[in-house]
């Protein structure tokens, strides 16, 4: 009895193997049966004026070697580059690579939880509130995001707070553990993340954990193609009038995460309106903003944290209106010193005479010497 029950085991492991080996030789004769997914993304990004450049292009090629459909029999033999679990790209702003992830995730056919950093953590905040008093919350977390996605994409990483510090780098390495995939963007190397943080080597050792199944990836090269578009944008065309339904689609072209309802935003504890923004840009009207109660310290805060600045709604201003063009005027200031990108839709607006009183005669020729350099290329680029 015992000598049968081997022998059926035997069979068993026999046609396993046998299973296994039939599975390698057709992957070696007609390849793995994941697609290559660049075209797609390259396609993409041709629609939107670009041409891959070559870090472009290779990174292209490292998200499809490294996807999470590509877990053949031979690659999980090898225990290769899609052993990775994870995937991290970093590099300066406007270099493509939230557009590149967004692409490239978009033609996987898996279930998809598309965050901005932002948001995902307020998520995490909030299921973190509504399970007090439960024991290892974040192990709940992960499950339920586990069972709702195989893929989670976070857009825009970045670390400054203590309460994220001490939760996120455990939350990404339990979504691994669960096998869900995570990909990631950021402007900053993980080493690099938390710069002089409170209780960081926690926070460190947590992503340490995490970079061992992460391919962490920087995406290199000078070339900004977000700045590149928005300059280019109807550059040579003077006195156009601009529907805010344009200046929004050129800001959804450059731009992810901008939340065109929202009115306001907050800046040294008060609230100001605008027309749109996101983590590192901002929509504002001329007329609204400018008629607010707002001075130099709100400028400054504005201009250290932002990449962009979109201003539009331009009237005539003289010195009954002096007040509003004041604080425009100091507004430039403190952009031109930053060197601030700023675009303007002035319309049919002549900005040099955007202010006609005599009242600010002065600072306003210095002002419009300014708006004349900050519209040029060499400032910009």
């Amino acid at each position: 009895m015992i000598s049968r029950i081997k022998q059926i085991m035997r069979e068993i492991i026999d046609f396993g193997l046998l299973l296994i080996a039939i599975a390698i030789i057709l992957e070696l004769l007609y390849g793995p049966s994941t697609p290559f997914l660049g075209q797609n993304i390259i396609d993409n990004l041709k629609n939107q004026g670009i041409e891959p450049d070559l870090a472009q292009s290779n990174l292209i090629e490292e998200l499809n070697n490294t996807s999470p459909k590509n877990n053949t029999f031979i690659n999980k033999i090898k225990k290769n580059k899609s052993s990775f679990k994870s995937f991290y790209v970093w590099g300066d702003v406007g270099r493509g690579k939230t557009v590149i992830l967004k692409s490239f995730i978009k033609n996987l056919d898996l279930k998809v939880i598309d965050f901005h950093y932002i948001d995902f953590m307020q998520s995490i905040h909030n299921e973190l509130s509504s399970l007090s008093g439960i024991k290892n919350p974040l192990d709940h977390i992960a499950k339920s995001f586990s069972k709702k996605s195989e893929v989670i994409f976070i857009d825009e990483f970045q670390v400054e707070d203590i309460a994220d510090a001490m939760i996120v780098g455990n939350l990404l390495n339990q979504l691994i553990e669960r096998n869900v995939f995570v990909y990631i963007t950021s402007n900053a190397h993980p080493n690099e993340l938390y710069k002089d943080g409170l209780q960081r080597k926690k926070f460190q050792d947590s992503m340490k954990l995490f970079q061992k199944h992460a391919r962490v990836y920087e995406l290199d090269g000078d070339k900004d193609y977000r700045t590149r578009n928005i300059v280019n944008f109807n550059n040579n065309t003077k006195n156009k009038l601009y529907e805010d339904s344009e200046i929004a689609s050129l800001i959804e072209t450059n731009y992810q995460n901008v939340d065109f309802k929202i009115k306001k935003f907050q800046i040294n504890d008060r609230f100001f309106s605008c027309k749109a923004k996101c983590n590192n840009f901002l929509w504002l009207s001329f007329n609204n903003f400018f008629s607010e109660p707002n001075g130099n310290k709100d400028f400054i805060t504005i201009s250290e944290n932002v990449d962009w600045i979109f201003i539009s709604e331009f009237r005539h201003c003289d010195d009954e209106t002096a007040d509003i063009m004041r604080r425009f005027i100091s507004f430039i200031d403190i952009c031109y010193r930053d060197q601030t990108k700023v675009k303007f839709f002035f319309n049919d607006i002549d900005y040099e005479n955007l202010y006609s009183g005599v009242k600010l005669k002065i600072l306003w020729e210095r002002c419009c010497s300014r708006l004349i350099e900050m519209q040029t290329k060499e400032y910009l680029i």
